[in-house]
């Protein structure tokens, strides 16, 4: 199904730019794409996966012959390993996406034909994708949000794809000012670097951030600086896009993640959690099932409130701070956090207690711009927030990085804390 419809974009945008990779300068039309993965002879593949890596021109070509194969893919970070398939799926699956692991372990998640050119779709209509505004590739391609947001508006949509040196500040400059208007699909620590280098160009048509929380201060100064939205964007591995802000000005809640996407429906469950139904959603989590996950329904962790067609998120049930029996999401202090003007960064969780009567202590990481004191956070905190839910132990950290798709890891942290 992948492999038929990309051959009819191929035939309608024959002579048109496909795909351009700016650290070599060579460039493919869609016809030469088409081409160079149907050379003669080619025939079914012996080996029913491949893997996929790197984010170069090569990932397309591969991923091309895949399809053509009839085999099911894979997209690996470089250096990841390969999943052992001791069993194959379902016939009808033709990907395994791997889950960010910023919860627990990574999990597969196999999706059909379908479901991945539904969440493409569903992608395209509601962010309006064009093509007279070729994505601009920084991101992953391996990744999740890189894959539905790039790969897939390529070869289903006649997106075109512009891969670009590096995400540095020169390299983004350098590669918007070859002319057109852009679509650029970013993280957060990427919007931020960007800004922070005045290096964010004045083509860019359609802005968007994914793969963390968009912060409200640098949402908002992106806006005052340069005049440009940054686009909210909610997926998940599970399901793809999710939810997105498509209002031309900043949001004035962090908690607003947006509306739901074009042919997704959006409820709570009894647990007050979001829960996910529509075509994109995959098909199971593999090899191992979860009653969460499957048919067309991803009950996810993530706790919401469902207002005026906008969908609040209120924090990570897995990631709820107990303290003595009160409980509390950590995003909320964060917020509190962010607004004190040396704090860049920062991410709370919760730590045990050693008074196990307790529960949890309160733990916060900050990544600051200018020098400051955890006392002088603590002091802060006091007047914005009850006094228990105020950090007790903190770490004050130059920068605060997260993984290659943005995220930071409560998780790692937690396990992490005293050897740092």
């Amino acid at each position: 199904m992948l492999y038929e419809r990309w051959r009819v974009v191929a035939r309608e945008c024959a002579q048109e730019t496909a795909l351009r990779d700016l650290a070599t300068g060579r460039s493919w039309t869609f016809a030469q794409l088409a081409a160079g993965t149907e050379p003669a002879g080619l025939s079914r593949a012996r080996n029913h996966l491949a893997c996929l890596n790197g984010t170069g021109p090569e990932f397309i070509f591969t991923l091309l012959c895949a399809w053509r194969r009839g085999q099911m893919v894979c997209p690996l970070e470089t250096g990841a390993t390969p999943p052992v398939l001791t069993q194959v799926p379902t016939p009808d699956i033709c990907l395994l996406k791997t889950t960010s692991a910023t919860t627990g372990a990574a999990k597969h998640v196999a999706f059909t034909n379908a479901q991945l050119a539904a969440d493409a779709d569903n992608i395209v209509a509601t962010m309006g994708l064009r093509r007279d505004s070729p994505n601009l590739g920084v991101i992953s391609l391996a990744h999740s949000y890189g894959f539905s947001n790039l790969v897939l508006p390529l070869l289903l949509h006649g997106i075109p794809l512009v891969l670009a040196s590096s995400a540095l500040p020169e390299a983004l400059r350098q590669a918007a000012a070859t002319g057109g208007n852009w679509t650029l699909p970013a993280v957060p620590a990427l919007w931020r670097a960007w800004h922070e280098a005045g290096a964010i160009p004045a083509n860019i048509r359609l802005a968007i951030s994914a793969g963390a929380p968009l912060p409200l201060p640098l949402e908002q100064a992106v806006f005052e600086r340069s005049g440009l939205k940054l686009h909210n964007f909610l997926g998940s591995t599970e399901c793809g896009g999710i939810a997105y802000d498509a209002s031309d000005t900043p949001r004035t809640d962090a908690s607003f993640a947006g509306t739901a996407m074009r042919n997704v429906s959006l409820s709570c469950g009894k647990d007050g959690c979001l829960v996910v139904s529509g075509a994109n959603v995959g098909d199971t989590y593999w090899p191992e099932p979860e009653a969460r996950l499957g048919g067309g329904i991803f009950h996810t962790s993530d706790l919401v409130e469902l207002r005026n067609d906008g969908v609040f998120l209120r924090g990570r049930a897995s990631d709820l701070i107990n303290v003595a029996g009160r409980k509390v999401a950590p995003e909320s202090i964060e917020q509190a956090l962010l607004t004190h003007h040396a704090v860049r960064e920062c991410l709370v969780l919760g730590l045990p207690s050693k008074d196990a009567a307790r529960g949890d202590e309160v733990a916060a990481v900050v990544a600051t711009r200018e020098e400051v004191t955890t006392e002088q956070l603590r002091q802060f905190l006091q007047t914005r927030l009850p006094d228990w839910q105020v950090p007790r132990e903190w770490k004050l950290v130059k920068p605060l990085t997260g993984n290659a798709r943005g995220k930071l890891s409560r998780a790692e942290w937690r396990q992490n804390w005293s050897t740092d």
